[in-house]
């Protein structure tokens, strides 16, 4: 296995085996930032909420990030992330924080409104 996942359908099979989401989120987009190439978008993850209903968000989440990242490149997303699976019918709030939510609804990127997410703007920066 590589130190890093190379595509979003890894950072999902990795998380569905244990790893933490987010340790393997960050650390895609740390490949993504040196590598940068669209073939690491395009293969579909597995609907984490089939094993785990609670898993909805990062079902979405990847979506987001999917078309984010295939935006920055001037392409054009892949078909899965237009799956309704990938939309939240609920709203998510990246913090619990009510004070914080107008911010999260300003700033948040239109591939994550889409999908009724709400992140920082800097929801793909990594440190």
């Amino acid at each position: 296995m590589n130190p890093r996942p190379t595509s979003l359908a890894e950072v999902a099979s990795r998380a569905l085996v244990g790893n933490s989401f987010e340790f393997e989120l960050a650390d895609f987009l740390h490949e993504f930032n040196f590598r940068g190439h669209t073939s690491m978008l395009e293969e579909k993850p597995i609907l984490l909420q089939d094993l785990n209903p609670s898993l909805k968000v990062q079902d979405a989440y990847l979506a987001a990030v999917a078309v984010a990242l295939s935006s920055a490149l001037g392409s054009t997303s892949p078909k899965w992330t237009r799956e309704p699976e990938r939309i939240l019918r609920e709203p998510w709030f990246a913090s619990p924080s009510r004070h914080l939510r107008a911010v999260l609804l300003t700033e948040s990127p239109a591939a994550f409104r889409e999908r009724n997410l709400f992140v920082s703007a800097n929801a793909l920066s990594v440190a």
